[in-house]
């Protein structure tokens, strides 16, 4: 779908330029018209249009709501991926802590337990140390007591490792796996984030609302212009200079604007020359047409002008002395 403005301004430039040529006569005035760099907000998703915050001609200002789409979906998946992210952040943080206190109480009286047992072991090997020496016992006897206390020992020195990897974080490497997926996680719910806000669009700056291109109910495309803004300072002059004057125009010079009912006084800065020219009409080019050789110019109006002028309006546009 083609802005009315659009097509109005494409007709006009048809007529201006075909007037540009026969311009140098007369009171030496350069027809043109207001332009406007339009603003087209758009939501980066489709959906369906559920609020319209403004209406065409409003004035808004930076950060105002202007419409919403429907964000169901980019809700639900909000959710799922803060859930994600907590998840994550839970497991990272246990990896880095001990077991229970309550399994490392448990490993603690195994410890103590496996310490007596050991201790038995010991002193009942002592004992009959001295009675094999005494002659009252066997010396194989003393083979199954050195076995039962090396096996308490053994059992003593297991709990003991038991309880200082319970009371340890989870190895290095796991540790650094849980924080990179800890921050994917981040990752995921900000995306989620960003893209339900992308449902909402508000003003980029101070503007006029100039155009609104769909209704509430309506299904809106992903990146179909909602709503059409022409800022505050986005009006231009436009117009078109032969190529027999154009060396008497520069960057930074002023220029007179004036328009039907329009005060006087307006003047605008010449902001852009086109490098490329134009004919008016199209015809061949020939030593004998050249003075139909036209550059169209741009330049920014002054506060008062800006105020005044309107997209598509007819100008005449006067040079000053440089």
């Amino acid at each position: 779908m083609i802005p009315l403005h659009s097509i109005r301004i494409a007709v006009l430039l048809g007529a201006v330029t075909s007037l540009a040529a026969c311009s140098r006569g007369g009171d030496g005035a350069l027809t043109g018209y207001a332009e406007a760099d339009l603003v087209y907000v758009a939501a980066s998703a489709a959906g369906t249009l559920e609020k319209l915050a403004v209406a065409r001609g409003a004035q808004v200002e930076k950060g105002a709501v202007l419409f919403s789409l429907d964000n169901d979906a980019e809700e639900f998946g909000r959710a799922a991926a803060q859930a994600r992210e907590q998840r994550a952040a839970a497991q990272a943080a246990n990896l880095r802590k001990g077991r229970r206190a309550q399994e490392i109480a448990a490993i603690e009286q195994q410890l103590t337990q496996a310490g007596a047992n050991l201790a038995a072991s010991k002193s009942l090997l002592e004992r009959n140390q001295q009675l094999v020496k005494q002659g009252f016992v066997a010396d194989t006897r003393l083979d199954d007591l050195v076995a039962a206390r090396d096996r308490d020992a053994a059992r003593v020195a297991e709990l003991q490792a038991q309880l200082a990897v319970a009371r340890d974080a989870a190895r290095p490497d796991e540790i650094v796996a849980a924080d990179a997926e800890r921050r994917a996680a981040g990752f995921d719910l900000a995306q989620s984030q960003w893209r339900e806000e992308q449902k909402q669009r508000v003003a980029p700056a101070a503007a006029v609302v100039y155009d609104v291109m769909f209704r509430l109910g309506e299904w809106v495309p992903a990146g179909a212009p909602v709503v059409v803004l022409l800022p505050n300072g986005a009006v231009k002059v436009r117009f078109f200079v032969p190529q027999s004057l154009l060396s008497g125009i520069a960057l930074g010079q002023s220029v007179s604007v004036s328009c039907d009912g329009c005060p006087s006084g307006m003047t605008a800065t010449v902001a852009y020359i086109s490098p490329q020219a134009e004919f008016t009409p199209p015809v061949i080019y020939s030593n004998e047409n050249r003075d139909k050789l036209v550059f169209m110019v741009e330049a920014r109006p002054g506060n008062d002008a800006a105020r005044t002028l309107k997209p598509g309006q007819p100008l005449d546009v006067r040079l000053a002395a440089r």
